[in-house]
């Protein structure tokens, strides 16, 4: 059954379209990821789709009776209590609960947080009927037991859902289709065959064949118009005599523009790294308690940090793991105990609020800094690496858009050159382009990285070290973030606090730090590991895509053609070999972490 026929949709910005006849079908079961960089209109269409926005041209059909239930990004709340905003009863409060909510059933809403009211809406929508489900960065504000319930709730919906996400393992757990939104056009990706499959899989296979297929096709116009303005050039006394018609063609593929790329070069991440000594940071019996409060947040926190280290803070939220940070960067001051900081180390600290961002600036102000009349010509180029070009630079912060506004931020972390990065939630609002590069810079950076998030693919490739923040204390994880997710499903029961003599308490806290996991390999490092796996993987997502480039080229093939038949089987046998032995090559190194309690 059709629930929503979105059909030619358009919608133009100032100097550019935002979206060019993009047209979308949902039904029941469609499970539907929306993916494009930020500022592509993911937002837009959206809210197109919900009826709460208007297209510039095209049309919007709802089924009968289909109700459309939406999560905004910053959703409104009626006024009044958490509870009676939800609806009450039994199934408002078990959502509250799961989405960890419970302590402010009685809280006004107008005295939540940005998160909090993220929660709440969320809360609110699952435990009422709806035909669609419309949601836009639901895990946002999430912590990783909220993610793992609205994932459950989500996979027992049997109606249609559309969602916009940056969490690659939801999109990859949750959706059978998936549409691309790329310089005004969208690309729908869904599974082959009957029995369907992750729409993020198929996202990723379709968009590289996409590219292939851009770039062949691009070599050929070039081919061609060399072909034609040699016969051009074929001196004056020809020209008369040429064929209007091919000279027209010709003229128009010689100046006919390449697609503009939806961005220039490669995210530029790497800025250099101040020295650091040996000594990092060390935290001694540390406790923490908001003035005027009784319960403190922190007590009796043990933490060495050395260099080399990759720590993730994993926790439900309201624990304290943006305290945790926050004492790491120096912008609090512990109630108890003590916090010693090597000479050398240098502090970047990527918020999830921007609080260093000054609103009133703009983007070009902010990058030259307040010494500078006006950015030099080192500041715009350094601009135009994190993607900011033109008119972008003269955007006023307030105005950027959410992933903008991240990837600035980014920017001023980094340009300070820092080697102890402290990363809050860094992979909200960043479109999946900007955190693999984000990734595949942390992988090789040589400083310390403590990051908390509730991305269970970005912890996989960054960290090394899992510790759960809890109410009792900090502890190391075993078997990383699914290892704790385990833990959590298994019992609700906290650990003892981390909390002993000085001496014990750092040989305690180094052993969470760097205790070896049982490399399976001796000297091959759980970075090297993960690294191999990543070319693993894409080996074998190539070869996937070359084998299925075959067989569709094949089934083209006129059957009388058997010359062309039988070079293309060869071709194809040869394809099927590859993705075996790519197949073979992952899973010996998935097989290699799983014994190394890596997870992969």
């Amino acid at each position: 059954m059709i629930l929503i026929d979105a059909e030619s949709i358009s919608v133009s910005r100032p100097n550019r379209p935002l979206l060019n006849n993009v047209s979308l079908t949902v039904s029941d079961g469609d499970r539907i990821g929306v993916v494009g960089l930020n500022g592509t209109g993911k937002s837009t269409l959206l809210r197109i789709l919900a009826g709460t926005g208007k297209p510039d041209s095209g049309v919007v059909r709802f089924g009968r009776g289909t109700r459309v239930g939406v999560l905004d990004q910053e959703p409104e709340l009626p006024p009044g209590t958490v509870l009676a905003a939800v609806g009450g009863g039994w199934q408002g409060e078990a959502a509250l609960d799961r989405l960890g909510m419970t302590g402010l059933r009685d809280a006004q809403t107008n005295e939540l947080s940005g998160g909090q009211r993220k929660r709440t809406a969320l809360a609110r929508l699952l435990h009422q009927e709806w035909e669609v489900l419309i949601l836009d960065e639901p895990t946002n504000h999430l912590d990783l037991d909220a993610i793992s319930y609205l994932e459950e709730q989500l996979a027992a919906f049997r109606g249609g859902l559309v969602l916009v996400t940056h969490d690659r393992h939801v999109l990859d757990r949750v959706t059978n289709k998936v549409l691309e939104l790329d310089r005004g056009a969208g690309y729908l990706h869904a599974p082959r065959g009957v029995h369907g499959g992750s729409g993020y899989a198929a996202y990723l296979t379709g968009r590289e064949a996409r590219e292939d297929a851009a770039e062949v096709a691009e070599q050929k116009r070039r081919n061609l118009a060399r072909t034609e303005l040699a016969w051009l050039r074929r001196g004056a006394p020809a020209r008369t005599t040429k064929n209007k018609a091919r000279v027209d063609s010709a003229t128009e593929l010689v100046n006919r523009k390449v697609q503009a790329a939806a961005r220039e070069g490669d995210l530029g991440l790497s800025m250099g790294t101040s020295r650091l000594g040996s000594k990092g940071v060390e935290f001694d019996g540390v406790s923490f308690a908001w003035p005027d409060t009784s319960a403190p947040v922190l007590t009796g926190v043990s933490l060495l940090l050395e260099p080399g280290d990759r720590i993730g803070l994993v926790g439900a939220n309201g624990v304290g793991k943006s305290t945790l940070l926050d004492l790491l960067a120096g912008r609090l001051s512990p109630s108890g105990g003590r916090i010693d900081r090597g000479a050398t180390v240098r502090i970047g600290y990527y918020d999830q609020l921007g609080a260093t961002l000054d609103e009133s600036l703009r983007v070009r102000e902010a990058v030259a800094g307040p010494t500078k009349p006006a950015p030099t010509l080192e500041d715009v180029k350094l601009m135009e690496r994190f993607w900011f070009d033109g008119d972008a630079q003269f955007a006023l912060i307030g105005q950027l858009s959410g992933g903008e506004r991240r990837r600035l931020q980014l920017l001023l972390t980094l340009v300070s050159q820092p080697n102890l990065l402290l990363l809050d939630e860094p992979t909200n609002d960043l479109d999946l382009d900007t955190l693999r590069a984000l990734e595949d810079f942390l992988e090789d950076w040589p400083g310390i990285v403590v990051v908390a998030s509730h991305d269970r693919v970005f912890l996989d490739r960054v960290v090394e070290d899992i510790v759960a923040v809890e109410s009792s204390g900090i502890r190391g994880v075993r078997g990383g973030v699914t290892g704790w997710l385990a833990e959590r499903a298994a019992s609700k029961s906290a650990p003892a606090p981390m909390t002993s003599s000085k001496a014990a308490s750092a040989k305690a806290a180094s052993a969470v730090t760097s205790a070896p996991k049982g490399e399976p390999k001796p000297g091959r490092s759980p970075s090297t590991l993960r690294r191999l796996i990543g070319e693993a993987e894409r080996t074998l997502a190539k070869a996937t895509s070359e084998r299925d480039r075959l067989a569709d080229a094949m089934s083209a093939v006129d059957g009388s053609d058997h010359a062309r038949l039988t070079a293309l089987s060869t071709q194809l046998a040869e394809a099927d070999a590859a993705v075996a032995a790519a197949e073979e090559s992952w899973l010996a190194l998935a097989d290699e972490a799983e014994a190394g309690g890596l997870t992969v």
